[in-house]
């Protein structure tokens, strides 16, 4: 691996060129250090996906060099252009709908594409020269040390790792800023699908509130819903409460859930059963699906039954539908996203579907 220095007059050069060959450079941005391929090209978003090592699936940003280089790669609406007037260029990346131009493998599995304008002059400066969009991925391998200098991504590679990267450009330490915001504008309303503690405007204390127009569409928003909260469920388990009305889209909701976690058994309400229980694995990471109608449940002897607190643990993403019939007697310590949907007022085939901030009743104890 070729390292230069930020300050040297042959570095921008020498950079174009590695990507116009199709190689990898690492290079600082506003952030930290990240990995840079040609996003149109297959080859060399083959190599990044091996130095990468990253778990099929999980989507890559493509970073551009201004917004009309970013309509070439998704279609922008309305909250998305309002976005790029707002922070970028910036240390935020906008998720909207894929065109295909980009290497398909960069898309999430909803076609969905995030876009990274850098507000970092070299990397600005390469993008336009090379005329095309290059990858926005931190350059330490997946689930390894943030890399705010060289040294946390070399320490942390493989001999084989270190042997894909053509190009360094060495910027020294960068200042310890936290990674983009993350935001999905392809719903009525953006999720944050990673917070920037240093961009107020989009905090965990903002409940969020989606439309849904179908069935469909109720079951697509469900895996959006849940993306962010993913790594909870290996941590520490994650539940997901769901209250609502008879026929609202409760089970729709879970359905769109095993869909998005890769369960291929038809999931149906455990209406009689109280629980049923799917496995799932999802990038990487094996899990399972816990399924619980509690409509029935109004005595703290039935809920003592289920032992229902061996659900709470690790790797275990637990449903509850129905869940305000047993709030009083039941205070899981494992974090919680509680979920309200109801219909429309004025178009009561649409759902209103609402996301209040995640919580965990553990920070309360005495």
């Amino acid at each position: 691996m070729q390292v230069l220095p930020l300050a040297d007059p042959k570095a921008l050069e020498a950079a174009l060129a590695v990507l116009q060959a199709g190689g990898l450079v690492i290079c600082p941005t506003e952030t930290v250090y990240g990995v840079l391929a040609d996003s149109e090209n297959p080859q060399a978003v083959s190599k990044l996906l091996a130095y990468k090592r990253r778990p099929a699936g999980k989507a890559i940003s493509v970073a551009v060099a201004d917004q009309k280089m970013a309509e070439k790669y998704v279609e922008l609406n309305d909250q998305a252009r309002k976005l790029y007037q707002q922070f970028l260029p910036g240390p935020v990346t906008v998720i909207s709908q894929a065109t295909g131009l980009a290497d398909s493998r960069l898309e999430s599995e909803f076609h969905t594409l995030g876009i990274r304008w850098p507000d970092y002059d070299f990397l600005q400066q390469l993008i336009m020269r090379l005329g095309r969009g290059v990858t926005a991925t931190s350059a330490n391998a997946h689930g390894r040390k943030t890399p705010y200098c060289l040294d946390d991504i070399s320490s942390n590679l493989s001999t084989k790792q270190k042997n894909l990267i053509d190009l360094a450009i060495d910027a020294g330490h960068l200042p310890k800023n936290p990674p983009s915001l993350v935001l999905d504008t392809t719903t009525s309303t953006p999720i944050v699908m990673r917070q920037n503690e240093q961009i107020k405007e989009f905090s965990d204390s903002v409940r969020l509130k989606l439309i849904s127009h179908s069935p469909i569409e109720t079951q697509n928003l469900s895996g959006k819903v849940l993306w962010p909260h993913l790594e909870k469920i290996w941590s520490t388990g994650l539940i997901i409460t769901l209250d609502g009305e008879l026929g609202a889209g409760k089970t729709t909701f879970t359905q769109g859930l095993a869909t998005f976690l890769g369960i291929e058994t038809h999931v149906n309400s455990p209406t009689y059963t109280y629980l049923k229980q799917y496995p799932f694995a999802k990038f990487g990471h094996q899990g399972t699906l816990s399924h619980l109608d509690v409509w029935t449940l109004d005595r703290p002897e039935m809920i003592t039954a289920l032992e229902l607190e061996k659900l709470f643990v690790p790797r275990q993403l637990v449903i509850i539908e129905w869940y305000e019939q047993i709030a009083r007697y039941c205070q899981p310590q494992i974090p919680m996203l509680q979920i309200k949907i109801t219909s429309e007022q004025d178009n009561p085939h649409n759902r209103i579907i609402l996301v209040d901030n995640i919580k965990n009743n553990s920070d309360n104890k005495e």
